[in-house]
Formats: C-alpha cells, sequence, structure tokens
C-alpha cells in the first residue's frame, strides 16, 4: 500500500503543496524594522484620563495573594471535613460492630 502512495501522483501533489504552504509561513511579512508613525506613537503615548483605570502592580500583587490564601484556606477546609466524616464513619462501624458482637 505505501509502494502505492509513493508512486500516485496525488500523493505527490500533496506533498508539493504542503512544501509550499510550509516555505511561505517560514518568511516574515515585515522583515526589517519601521519605525512608528505620528498616529501610532499618540496611540502608546500615556494619556493622563486614563490614569485612574489603570492598575497597579502593588495592589494586583496583593488581591493576588488575598486569593491565593483564601483558595489554601478552602482546601484545607474540605480536607479537614473530610477526615472528619472519615472518622465519624469509623467509629459508627466501630460501635456497631460491638453492639453487634455483644448481643
Amino acid at each position: 500500500m505505501a509502494f502505492f502512495l509513493q508512486k500516485s501522483s496525488i500523493a505527490n501533489h500533496f506533498r508539493s503543496s504542503h512544501r509550499k504552504t510550509e516555505g511561505s509561513l517560514a518568511v516574515p511579512n515585515r522583515a526589517f524594522h519601521v519605525e512608528l508613525g505620528d498616529r501610532e506613537k499618540a496611540l502608546l503615548a500615556k494619556d493622563p484620563s486614563l490614569k485612574r483605570f489603570k492598575s497597579y502592580k502593588k495592589s494586583v500583587w496583593r488581591l493576588k495573594r488575598i486569593g491565593d490564601v483564601l483558595t489554601i484556606v478552602v482546601v484545607a477546609g474540605c480536607c479537614y471535613e473530610i477526615y472528619v466524616r472519615a472518622v465519624m464513619r469509623e467509629e459508627a462501624r466501630n460501635q456497631a460492630k460491638a453492639a453487634g458482637g455483644s448481643e
């Protein structure tokens, strides 16, 4: 079967078209550095009216830290609840076994 695929013209066509697309993607669209125009510079400039919407690194870090701590607390609480339920179930089994064995 592999022999027929190697000799068929359809397989050759797919291989050649695949190579063409790879080569065209390998060449970058902008090969040289181009200076920014006035419009791009204006768009990248700092705007004082937008300053109040800017998130500062310190507050973002603090919020992230609070989220991390809350996540740890919730996971620890869930683990504790699972442990307590397992211990209670084990104690109930032991009591049922002791009550059933003494009769």
